[in-house]
Parts: structure tokens; sequence; C-alpha cells
């Protein structure tokens, strides 16, 4: 039955009259839902689509896109943003958002506190999505993601490249980062993904002691060289491995280098291009820190501000109540409670973690000064962590191509353009590497002329030497090196001076040992 009639599915004029009617529907559906998805693409093309805003934008009263008016929000932001621009890695934010017991707000979507901000410490997630979006950019796009059910309802989102985007339009709005800041972000996330492409570019600095790590070329093939670590007398040491062909194609390794004096040399390098600036350089670090410190104190107050401003709301809301109305009274009273316990959470929060006092900020600036006079007492200070290092290398260093032949040839590309060639030796083997060095071999030869071994040993000893594994010296130590090495013991030296043994000396003079 419709509103011209009834008809009969049993009789064929009826049925075709309604398959005719059916069709026509349809075709009527379709265009409806063309018209209107082409006006939601002609207004999303002029940037006046509205639509779903990330935390820290809002619409006006314009339905325009601007900067949420919280104070507290924009700056968290924007410690998001400049936190990866210092640190280069999104796993970094998080863990200096957690050092620092600092939150991040999230917009409620659905239910009764739709559009309310809650803070919550900051997920791995949040940060890439400030990263990805392009509205922190200033800029408006429509059709990032392609929304597809599946044949049991079920919804699923493909997130699109962008040049399959229907629309994006640069410099829309107040951005919380340029649009060219956005794309290098982006460029730099891609090189830190591990399973992107062949070529695997420098990820994020991490903690092992490969200096050159994500930056050593193959010098036969171009390839990147991965890092191997193995220990060596305790310590560990690093390998440059250039492993594609072997993984693809099944073949030999193109090249293992190890990596200790790759390291020391460039290394040294670096040394000699920071040492001009190694004073103001330390002291600009230390101003961004105190910077840092202060704005995290900056943004705990205002978090506790926030909280301070609930509980007070709270509180009138429970006296503005009458008493005698408990079923309210009692879920205000409840209300109020949670929202002193926010504050008291809040406050000792800002206590635990407030910034040191103007005079300790001071010392540490003429420490480092004192430190920054002598570069190299900065670089080799154990307190500075190796991912520091890391960073610094990578401020001056675009690449470094290691060739080994004869000896380690290792081309450095500086950021510049500027390129400087090392030559080094090739490493020792193993059983080179654990001699005796010549420097305690002519100790011993030396000392043989007036010492016997066991007091040899403890000369040696007391002058900090050790072998060629770094073991501490003892008499059979001692008696085996001068055998190998086919130095004359004591006994053959006092004899060529003409000495004689007590036994010798008792013939001579035809008394007895004793005497």
């Amino acid at each position: 039955m419709d509103e011209d009639g009834l008809y009969d599915p049993l009789t064929f004029n009826d049925r075709l009259v309604l398959g005719m009617k059916g069709t026509m529907s349809e075709a009527e559906l379709h265009l409806l839902k063309a018209r209107l998805r082409g006006g939601q693409l002609a207004k999303a093309r002029r940037g006046e689509l509205k639509q779903g805003l990330p935390v820290g934008y809002v619409h006006d009263y314009a339905d325009r896109i601007v900067k949420d008016p919280d104070t507290a929000v924009r700056e968290v932001i924007e410690r998001v943003l400049s936190l990866f621009t210092a640190t280069g890695s999104a796993r970094q934010v998080v863990k200096a958002f957690a050092a620092d017991r600092l939150t991040f707000p999230s917009r409620i979507r659905t239910g009764p506190r739709k559009d309310e901000l809650v803070w919550n410490p900051l997920k791995h997630w949040q940060v890439l999505n400030v990263l990805h979006n392009p509205l922190y950019a200033g800029a408006f796009c429509y059709g990032r993601r392609k929304v597809r059910h599946d044949v049991r309802g079920k919804v699923h989102i493909q997130l699109l490249p962008r040049d399959e985007w229907d629309t994006l339009i640069p410099d829309h709005h107040a951005g919380y980062l340029s649009f060219a800041q956005w794309e290098a972000n982006l460029a730099q996330l891609q090189a830190q993904a591990t399973a992107h492409g062949d070529d695997r570019r420098a990820g994020p600095p991490r903690e092992g002691t490969a200096l050159l790590q994500g930056l050593a070329v193959c010098g036969r093939c171009g390839r990147r060289m991965t890092i191997a670590y193995h220990l060596r007398q305790g310590h560990e040491v690093s390998d440059y491995r250039c492993m594609t062909h072997a993984i693809q194609d099944g073949g030999q390794v193109c090249q293992r280098i190890p990596g200790p004096s790759i390291e020391a040399a460039v290394a040294e390098l670096l040394l000699q291009l920071l040492t001009p600036l190694a004073v103001e350089t330390a002291l600009a670090v230390s101003d961004e820190i105190t910077a840092r410190a202060a704005e995290a104190d900056r943004m705990r107050t205002t978090h506790l501000q926030r909280a301070q401003y609930r509980a007070d709301l709270a509180k009138r809301r429970y006296l503005a109540v009458d008493p005698d109305n408990r079923l309210v009274a009692d879920s205000l009273e409840a209300d109020w409670n949670a929202a002193l316990r926010e504050v008291a959470h809040a406050r000792s929060d800002v206590e635990r973690a407030r910034t040191p006092a103007a005079p300790h900020q001071q010392a540490t600036r003429e420490q480092l000064t004192r430190l920054a006079g002598d570069m190299k007492a900065l670089w080799h200070d154990p307190a500075t962590p190796m991912r520091e290092r890391k960073r610094i290398a990578r401020l001056l260093i675009h690449d470094v191509t290691l060739i080994k032949d004869d000896d380690i040839t290792v081309h450095v590309r500086l950021s510049a353009g500027q390129t400087h060639t090392l030559h080094l030796p090739l490493p020792l083997s193993g059983g080179k590497l654990w001699q005796t060095p010549r420097s305690v071999v002519a100790a011993i030869d030396e000392l043989l002329e007036d010492h016997a071994d066991a007091e040899i040993a403890d000369i040696l000893n007391q002058r900090g030497l050790t072998s060629g594994k770094g073991c501490s010296f003892h008499r059979l130590l001692v008696r085996d090196i001068r055998e190998s090495y086919q130095l004359r013991n004591r006994h053959d030296r006092l004899r060529d001076r003409g000495l004689l043994t007590a036994p010798e000396l008792a013939v001579l003079l035809d008394v007895s040992v004793p005497t």
C-alpha cells in the first residue's frame, strides 16, 4: 500500500508497477545523496565545512576555527610540539611529560558531559595525532580518512595518503606551527620508522655506545650500515655491518668494521669543531633547560588553579541546595569531595616537582661554564648521556662513509657541506690485541737490572700498569712475559757484572756457605 492505492504482488501488472516505483525511488535517493555529497564537498573546498576539531581548537560564534581560549590547553599543545622538535621522538615527549608530572587534555565527544575537557597522562597515540594532524599547522583538510562498513556492519577507518585527500587549504587559520615545520615533522617520523623501505635512515638517538648510529653508509654499495654490539674486556663495543646483500640475497656480508677507533676519530673531529663555541653552547642549553622547567612549573600551577576553580564551583553548588533534599545534596557533596581530592593531588604535584631555587641554578651555570672551557672534559664526562653525544653529532654530521681496505677510510660529510677524510689503521686481531704493551715490556727489561720477578710485579702494579688483557701483574706473569720476549733474567745480568752466588763465594774463600 502507498498513497496511490493497494497492490497485489500476485498480479503481474501490480508487480510491474511496484518494480518501477522501487527503481525510481532508489534512483531518487541516489540523486539526493549525490547532491548532498556535492554540497558537502563544495563547502569543504571553500574551507567552510564544520567538522569535529582536535583539542586545542574550537569554533567561534561565526563557526570559524580559532585556538582554544583556555591558556592551559594552548600551552600544553605548544609544549608537545617544542619537545618533539628538541628530541625528535614521540616517545621521548611522553617520557618528558611523565617525568614532569604533566597532563594532556582531551574532549568528551558523546554523553551528558559532551565537549567537556578532561585531563589525563599523555599517551603516545595522542602525540602522533598532534604531529599528523594538519589543523595544528593552520591548514584546513577534508577527506583524510575513508570510512567503510563491512557485511557485519563494523566500521573500518583507513587513513589516506595526502594526494588522495579531497581538500587541503594551507594558511586557513592560526596554527601552532608553520606548514613547513609540520611537513618536516612528518618526514622525521617517516624516517624513524625502522620498517620503512630498504634505506633505514637515522632513527632517534638511542642509549647504545655507537656514535654513528644511523649515519654510517657503506662505501662499497652505498647502503645504510647496521650496528651490532658485543662485549670486549667487560666493555660494550660496536661493529658497523652492511647486511642488506646478506639478508636479501643470501650472500656475504658486504663490510664489517669495528667501531671504537672510528668513533674516537670522529669524536675528536667533532671536538675540534665544537671547541670555539663550547661556552656559548653550554650556556644556551642551560638557559633552555631552565626555561622549560619554568614552563613546566607554570603549567602545573595552571592545573592547580583549574582544579581549585572546580572545587569552588562544586562548593557553591552544594551550599546553594536545600539541605533537606538529601538526594541532590549527597550527590553534590560527593562532587565537592572529588574536586577537593583533585586539588590536593595537583598541589602535591606542584610541591614535588618544584624547580630549584635561583642560587642553585646560578651554581649550575657556573659549573657548565667551567666544564665548557674544556670541551673534551664535557664530552668524556661519564654523566653525559650517550644519547646527547649522538644528538650533537647529528647536528653537525650528515653522514659518514666507511671503506675497509688496507686501512679504514672515513669520509665525514658535515651538514654545512664540508667534507673531511680520515685514514685509520686496521684494528688488531684478538691475539695481537691481547699482547703486552711495548712500554710494559721495556719497563720489565729495565727493572730486571735490580729486581726479581715478584718485586717487578709489585712495582708495575703500583704504577697502575696492566697486561694486554687488563689483568694485574704477579710473579708468574712477569716470568712468562720475560721468557716470551727472551729477556735476560736477573741471575744472568748479575753474572755479567762479575758477581758470585753464595756457594761460589764459599768455594773461593774456602769457607762454608753459612759462614
